[in-house]
């Protein structure tokens, strides 16, 4: 490997120490209704977001809000002892992709058939701590 490739790996590895992730894969919800929901959330503290998560309506917010307590427990298993609002978190990024989609035949009028295609998506979710400047008091 060279200097280059390795100085990168590095850099990954001291980013991933600080930056909590989680996935979920085949969620069974279209990518659509699931990206309304992440855009909710994108950018804000995580007590925030989970509140928003809890009061939302969609269903999709209740599947999210489970990949945001992994994440948050992911974050803590790297950071033991140490406490969640000492580090203001938020959610750094959501990705909503899209996954495997199954196709139905539905039946439709005079022998025909019309195609549902039931979507589902992949979710990754990462938290990152914002920096806080520490003043200090001079007296």
């Amino acid at each position: 490997m060279g200097a280059r490739k390795r100085n990168a790996a590095n850099a990954r590895k001291e980013l991933m120490k600080v930056t909590s992730l989680a996935k979920l894969n085949n969620c069974p919800t279209s990518p659509m209704k699931m990206r309304l929901v992440a855009d909710m959330i994108r950018g804000k503290k995580v007590e925030n977001a989970l509140n928003s998560l809890r009061f939302s309506t969609k269903e999709a917010a209740g599947r999210l809000e489970k990949v945001l307590l992994s994440a948050i427990s992911n974050w803590q298993a790297k950071n033991e002892g140490e406490r969640i609002e000492d580090h203001n978190l938020y959610v750094k990024e959501v990705f909503v992709d899209s996954a495997r989609q199954l196709k139905r035949l539905r039946t439709a009028p005079q022998g025909r058939g019309h195609r549902i295609k039931k979507r589902s998506n992949h979710i990754t979710l990462i938290l990152d701590s914002k920096a806080v400047a520490k003043t200090e008091s001079v007296n």
